[in-house]
């Protein structure tokens, strides 16, 4: 690959970690998995304490990269229609016309959306993994780039309506804020509203630049060491008598495609054992864990043994 296109790689991660942290301060490595997510077209699980910054955190990465964003507040009487529009007869056409629903946006915040039954987070299904809604048997595509961004209370992860295996599945990364440190939050009080700076910022990517960065990741290589390394990890899951739920096929490619983007953030047209240990929690946790508490904590102590106990490939970047 060539320098010119790992160097604009590379100033296209430093622009939307440096505006985002503008208003998101010490939250680097937060922002960096979060745009991962968005060049390889995935969606993001966060988990975290109300008011560590989770929908200030999607609106200032909306502003960044100019994409509609859109809110959506998960309650028990949600419906599916509320989501993902409706069809209403039009009185002075005479005809049925489709009003779109919040989904069709860029950046779609589902907050706290084990608070909404079955029945509405099904709704969400479709729309993340084929990036379309049907809606009366007509089929609507959203907008290019599409990003969901779900939030849940860690202290209520099973809440009323937990969300099924098959959905947490179609999540690319579970990622947590957490608090600031006390510099951080005294400089943060210290300033103006979040609010306020999300609205000064300007957009410093495009929808082009998306597309080539991401076309650039599919070049990034990955020798079959690191392969068989990274097939460790997600083997080590579907052992039998493991207390853990195994990744699925689904998972195992997002752990690939997120560390060829990592790579490429780095300035490296191949990937290391490095990014393979650095994307394996955000990206594998959720998928082996079924809960939380006890039950996610070991899945984090499992996951972090397979890693430590498996042998690290050397790799020869030629």
């Amino acid at each position: 690959m060539e320098e010119t296109v790992l160097g604009t790689c590379r100033a296209y991660r430093d622009k939307v970690v440096e505006n985002c942290g503008r208003v998101i301060v010490g939250k680097d490595d937060v922002i960096e998995k979060l745009l991962i997510c968005y060049v390889c077209g995935g969606h993001v699980l966060l988990e975290d304490t109300p008011g560590t910054g989770k929908t200030m955190l999607l609106r200032t990465f909306a502003a960044t990269t100019g994409g509609t964003f859109r809110r959506i507040q998960f309650t028990p009487d949600l419906l599916p229609s509320d989501l993902t529009g409706i069809h209403f007869y039009n009185q002075k056409t005479s005809e049925f016309e489709f009003r779109q629903g919040p989904l069709f946006g860029n950046l779609i915040l589902a907050d706290e959306i084990n608070r909404a039954t079955p029945r509405t987070q099904s709704a969400l299904l479709e729309v993340m993994e084929e990036h379309q809604i049907t809606v009366d048997g007509e089929t609507y595509p959203v907008p290019f780039p599409f990003m969901v961004m779900a939030t849940q209370n860690p202290l209520e992860s099973y809440g009323t309506f937990p969300l099924p295996d098959a959905q947490v599945d179609r999540f690319f990364m579970r990622l947590s804020m957490g608090y600031m440190t006390r510099q951080e939050e005294i400089r943060v009080l210290r300033r103006k509203a979040a609010i306020d700076l999300v609205r000064e910022l300007n957009p410093v990517i495009t929808k082009d630049e998306t597309l080539e960065v991401r076309k650039a990741a599919t070049q990034v290589r990955m020798s079959d060491d690191v392969l068989n390394y990274l097939m460790d990890i997600v083997e080590a899951t579907r052992i039998s008598g493991s207390s853990v739920t195994p990744v699925s096929a689904r998972g195992s490619r997002a752990l690939y495609e997120a560390a060829q983007v990592q790579a490429l953030f780095a300035g490296r047209d191949f990937c290391i054992p490095e990014d393979i240990r650095d994307m394996a929690e955000p990206v594998l946790l959720h998928r082996i864990s079924s809960g939380a508490g006890s039950k996610a904590s070991a899945a984090g102590e499992f996951l972090a043994n397979v890693i430590s106990r498996l042998p690290v490939p050397l790799e020869d970047a030629q």
